[in-house]
């Protein structure tokens, strides 16, 4: 069993919460007798280069402290390294969305998640990737959760300007209220593992989890570990019609709306001739055309 771990705490997750929370949770660690070493992030990007320091010094179990963004960070920095299948990756969830640990079971409870990393019972989940445009440069990036273009990245950007300091369930709604006055749908091309589709959309979801956006149950029947991205395409919505249609995403019963499709796929290509943002895991990134494809059984979780 690794009792000797490798804590990256993002003292920012959490509209700032975490740096206040991150004595006690030492605390408990140090209760169950848990044996770790810990650095704290100064910078956005900065989880990465902790994890791939952690690595390299022989730590074999890396945990994440903070949201859904510190986890993508630490995710693609165990990847950078080429021994991310060798590595126990363990999440003390501090964030304010903590979709992704809704999804994986891993308690929201602080000691419990603690708790988690002393047992080590592990699973073997598949990582989304996003290959996209930054510039004339194409770029990857792992997600574990979701991606998102068109009105998702909207919000993500308005909410990651404006409304960050708010809970995840407030900063979410404050983003797509401000994204809704100025948003209007884009005309884009998909390719679906092989199937073209020419659509004028709101927004496209590339889903590994079930939730994402505070809690919003965008993909009910999403696996983590069969291999396949739910591919949620939500189409040309008024916007009356996307704010009646909302609460329905957040129950999970948006499926049967007709201009609302999910798909199962591997491979997902969307090109579009206007200027379209993307998001991966509630972090912006760059824009379209992008690629999004599932790395199988490729992150080794402790639960």
């Amino acid at each position: 069993m690794l009792t000797y771990a490798r804590l990256i705490v993002n003292p920012a997750a959490g509209a700032g919460k975490t740096a206040r929370k991150w004595p006690h949770i030492m605390a408990k660690l140090q209760n169950i007798d848990l044996r770790f070493d810990y650095d704290i992030t100064e910078a956005p990007g900065h989880a990465r280069e902790l994890a791939k320091a952690a690595v390299a010094k022989g730590y074999e179990l890396v945990v994440s402290v903070g949201g859904d963004g510190t986890i993508n960070e630490v995710v693609n920095g165990l990847y950078d390294t080429g021994s991310i299948a060798d590595i126990m990756f363990g999440i003390i969830g501090t964030g304010t969305g903590g979709d992704y640990i809704r999804t994986i079971g891993i308690p929201r409870a602080h000691l419990a998640a603690c708790q988690c990393l002393k047992k080590q019972r592990k699973i073997t989940v598949d990582v989304g990737v996003a290959e996209y445009t930054v510039g004339d440069e194409t770029v990857r990036r792992l997600f574990v959760n979701f991606a998102g273009m068109g009105f998702d990245a909207e919000i993500v950007r308005t909410t990651t300007l404006k409304y960050k300091t708010l809970n995840a369930t407030a900063s979410y709604l404050a983003g797509l209220f401000s994204a809704l006055v100025f948003y209007k749908n884009k005309a884009v091309t998909l390719h679906i593992d092989g199937e073209t589709i020419e659509e004028k959309v709101c927004t496209v979801l590339l889903n590994n989890g079930k939730y994402g956006g505070g809690g919003m149950f965008a993909a009910p029947d999403a696996d983590l570990s069969d291999g396949l991205l739910d591919v949620l395409i939500i189409g040309d919505l008024s916007k009356p019609d996307l704010l009646w249609s909302l609460p329905r995403v957040y129950r999970g019963t948006h499926l049967t709306h007709p201009k609302i499709t999910l798909k199962k796929a591997r491979d997902i290509e969307i090109r579009s001739d206007d200027s379209v943002f993307l998001q991966a895991d509630g972090e912006l990134l760059g824009g379209l055309p992008a690629r999004f494809y599932v790395l199988p059984s490729l992150l080794n979780i402790v639960l």
